[in-house]
């Protein structure tokens, strides 16, 4: 009679806990032992129930991460340095972009500058040259003054025009002497002067100096009324009269005096121009 067979299951000692339990491998050995079986039968069986006791021990698995390859870590340096190679070309890009900005900046102040040089250059250029025109002008004026003396008196005008010269002089005997006055009731030397003649149409410069080149130069010796008496030199006189006959000049001769008749005798004329 052959008896049961008894299966054996072997467990780990952490079994119990569900995270740890492993699969089991299927099927199992069963020992059997029959009664009578001779030695090596039984030695057979005990071989078959140590292998079934090996079987049944629990597996344990080990996850492990993978190991890099050299591959791969040369790519993971590959891409570091790549990385920081770009890096340094945006802090370079950057540094050259400030650069240009500064350098833009610089040489738009530095053409700022130099239009405003240029331009009050210019506008010095254009006072000079507009003082440089006038003086032009005025030396053209005293040069034509002087060469040309005879056309800057009016024509003679008609008979009796010396008479309305001196009528004019006399009315203003008594006048103030004021210097830059020009009338009616004060004069300088040369306002009165000027003033005289235009009452008969001869248009004489303002000034003692321009009007010692006027007209036709004459003699002191050879004076006739009318003439105009001057003192310091041709173009430089420094006053005028005008001759009223019997050696007797009429003028503006000074504050304190004022418009008076004196004697040339007292104060000799320098040189004498007509007129009329």
């Amino acid at each position: 009679m052959e008896e049961p067979l008894i299966p054996v299951v072997l467990m780990s000692h952490t079994a119990h806990i569900r995270s740890h339990r492993k699969p089991r491998r299927t099927g199992s050995t069963t020992l059997a032992m029959r009664a009578g079986v001779a030695g090596g039968v039984l030695s057979m069986a005990a071989a078959g129930a140590s292998a079934t006791a090996s079987a049944a021990e629990p597996v344990t698995q080990t996850l492990e991460l993978p190991t890099l390859t050299a591959d791969l870590a040369a790519q993971v340096a590959e891409s570091a340095d790549a990385t920081q190679q770009a890096a340094a070309s945006y802090e370079l890009q950057a540094e050259r972009d400030a650069a240009a900005a500064a350098a833009a900046k610089e040489a738009k102040a530095d053409l700022a500058e130099a239009k405003e040089k240029a331009e009050a250059k210019k506008k010095a250029a254009e006072a000079a040259r507009k003082a440089a025109a006038e003086r032009a002008a005025r030396s053209a004026e005293r040069a034509t003054l002087a060469t040309t003396s005879a056309s800057t008196t009016a024509s003679a005008p008609a008979s009796g025009s010396v008479g309305t010269v001196i009528s004019f002089l006399k009315a203003q005997l008594g006048d103030a002497y004021v210097m830059g006055a020009t009338g009616p009731n004060a004069w300088d030397c040369s306002s009165l002067v000027q003033a005289a003649f235009k009452q008969v149409g001869v248009d004489l410069p303002r000034v003692s100096q321009d009007q010692s080149m006027a007209g036709t130069d004459v003699s002191l010796s050879n004076l006739q009324v009318g003439d105009i008496l001057y003192w310091g030199g041709k173009g430089s006189a420094y006053h005028v009269g005008v001759y009223i006959g019997n050696g007797q000049y009429l003028d503006a001769a000074n504050p304190s005096k004022g418009v008076v008749i004196q004697d040339l005798s007292g104060y000799p004329a320098s040189g004498a121009v007509r007129v009329l």
